[in-house]
C-alpha cells in the first residue's frame, strides 16, 4: 500500500523470481511507533493540534477514544501514550491573543488493508461496518509496560 500512495496508484509493479534462499530472519515491521491514547473521551483540536508535531494522525477532532487505542503514527521508533482529549484551560482574563486558529493536518483515513500493514505483533485491528480502528492488544498502560519488561526478561534468559 505504501508503493500505491507514493505512485497515487499509478505505478506498476513488475518482479521475476530469482532463487529460494535460507531464512534470513523476521521481517522488518515499521521503522516507526504508534501515538496511543492514554485516557477515554472524545479528541479535541486542542489537544489534536499539539500531537500533530509528533506525527501523523488517524483520527478527526470529536472522535470518541478509549485507553489503548491508536490515535496516530509516532515519528520515532517507540510507542508513546498521549491525552487525545485535552482541553483548552479556560480562564476569566481576556487575553490581547486570543484564539489563535491553529491548522490541523488532515488526518490519514486508513483503509482495512493499510491498517493491517500498520499493525505490529502488540496491536490488532477493529473492524466494525462504519470504522476501521487500531488498537494495542493490552489496554492498559502499567500492564503493557509491565509485559514488555517481562518479555525484555525471557529474552535476555
Amino acid at each position: 500500500t505504501e508503493f500505491l500512495t507514493e505512485t497515487r496508484g499509478t505505478g506498476l509493479l513488475h518482479h521475476v523470481h530469482e532463487r529460494y534462499e535460507p531464512w534470513h530472519g523476521d521481517i522488518r515491521t515499521r521503522p516507526s511507533g504508534s501515538l496511543v491514547a492514554d485516557r477515554s473521551g472524545p479528541t479535541t483540536g486542542f489537544a489534536l493540534a499539539n500531537l500533530q508535531e509528533r506525527g501523523t494522525m488517524f483520527v478527526p477532532p470529536g472522535t470518541e477514544v478509549y485507553e489503548g487505542m491508536i490515535v496516530g503514527e509516532n515519528s520515532r521508533a517507540d510507542d508513546m501514550d498521549v491525552n487525545a482529549t485535552k482541553e483548552k484551560k479556560l480562564t476569566n482574563m481576556r487575553q490581547s491573543s486570543s484564539d489563535v486558529l491553529v491548522p490541523l493536518i488532515p488526518h490519514k483515513e486508513l483503509s482495512l488493508e493499510q491498517a493491517l500493514e500498520f499493525c505490529r505483533e502488540d496491536e490488532c485491528v477493529e473492524v466494525t461496518p462504519s470504522k476501521v480502528r487500531i488498537r494495542k492488544v493490552i489496554l492498559d498502560a502499567g500492564e503493557r509496560a509491565r509485559a514488555g519488561r517481562n518479555k525484555a526478561k525471557a529474552a535476555l534468559v
